[in-house]
């Protein structure tokens, strides 16, 4: 059997992704694409060099000021917040734009108690495509920061801001 009949066997066995949603579990459809696409190693690997300076100092990739007025950032409040069941990452939140309300579903549960967050003001991505996760419809992504170990600090503010105000 050919390498390239081997591959495409390989690759029929992943979920489809929320591309063509098909996979109950989109993380597993990811993990197992990301599995098998690694290469075998028919050598040993060389010991990778060791970093010498943090991710965050290497070169910015630029895009135009027309690439970012497509993104509709919002002020949203956070109404509901809990777990999606037989998620370990996942949170369901129901958040309130002013002008109207919708679910997100964000990856923060190991970081935040969801009774916690309710009532907070966020930034969301309002105009995200939706996507299914775990059989749930997400229609927004929430902006967080990132800390040196993974850990997300949510984006909000301290003077108050109506809800469906536009970042700009």
């Amino acid at each position: 059997m050919s390498e390239e009949t081997e591959k495409q066997k390989s690759w029929d066995k992943v979920p489809v992704d929320s591309i063509g949603v098909q996979a109950e579990d989109e993380a597993l459809a990811y993990e197992t694409v990301a599995q098998a696409s690694v290469p075998v190693p028919t050598e040993p690997a060389a010991a990778p060099p060791a970093p010498t300076q943090v991710a965050a100092t290497q070169e910015p990739q630029h895009i135009t000021i027309d690439d970012f007025i497509k993104v509709d950032l919002r002020v949203a409040q956070i109404l509901v917040a809990e777990r999606v069941p037989k998620a370990d990452k996942l949170l369901r939140l129901e958040v309130d734009l002013g002008y109207e309300k919708r679910q997100i579903l964000a990856g923060i549960a190991q970081y935040y108690e969801p009774e916690k967050l309710i009532g907070r003001k966020i930034v969301i991505v309002a105009n995200l495509a939706p996507r299914k996760m775990r059989g749930l419809e997400s229609n927004g992504m929430l902006l967080a920061a990132s800390l040196e170990d993974g850990t997300p600090v949510l984006a909000g503010f301290l003077e108050d801001v109506p809800l469906g105000a536009r970042l700009k």
